[in-house]
């Protein structure tokens, strides 16, 4: 069984086009207050990432944003979450993002939800890590990319125990239920060319 205190939610800083993905956000939310699990996120207050901070503060729930001093304007920084970390870099933010959560979640998002979600993934392929990381597929947004990585399985880039690493849910629940259940696969560990 794995403790899950803290959630990382990786998601897009823009709202996105159909109504579901806020409805997915404000859904996911619901969940970690009811299960007292906190919100770690990129600190914006716009998109969804504002959208999924909101409805956790609303909830009575905690929300930490992290977010580096070069986005802090872009992004708009949201100035009311229970912490707001900022970092000097982006490697600092998503190394204290990774630091602060016991587990990952990616909603609908663009080439900078990708980007985490993979560079998380990665290093528990890696055994940098035993988290769990999921996909919240909303509205079928991630159908594409869910192909793409069963082609890159069936094509041998990809190994059945890297593959089962990331789940896919489409209920927020159904998910963090799977991470209250989840179990690490027994992944080598790599120290510069010598195999531990």
């Amino acid at each position: 069984m794995t403790s899950i205190n803290s959630i990382c939610v990786y998601c897009g800083s823009s709202p996105g086009r159909q109504e579901a993905y806020a409805s997915a956000a404000s859904r996911l939310a619901e969940s970690l207050v009811s299960r007292d699990i906190r919100l770690v996120y990129g600190g914006a207050g716009i998109g969804l990432m504002g959208m999924v901070a909101d409805r956790v503060l609303a909830l009575g729930g905690q929300a930490v944003g992290v977010i580096p001093k070069a986005l802090a304007h872009k992004e708009v920084a949201h100035h009311h979450l229970t912490e707001l970390h900022v970092t000097h870099s982006m490697h600092e933010r998503k190394m204290l993002m990774a630091e602060l959560a016991d587990g990952f979640i990616a909603l609908p998002g663009g080439i900078g939800t990708l980007e985490e979600l993979f560079e998380i993934w990665t290093w528990a392929q890696l055994g940098f890590h035993s988290k769990p990381c999921g996909l919240l597929n909303v509205a079928g947004y991630y159908d594409g990319l869910i192909g793409f990585l069963d082609h890159m399985l069936s094509e041998q880039f990809v190994k059945q125990s890297q593959h089962a690493m990331l789940m896919v849910e489409t209920d927020p629940d159904a998910l963090l239920d799977r991470y209250a259940d989840y179990r690490p696969p027994a992944v080598k560990h790599w120290v510069g060319k010598d195999e531990t």
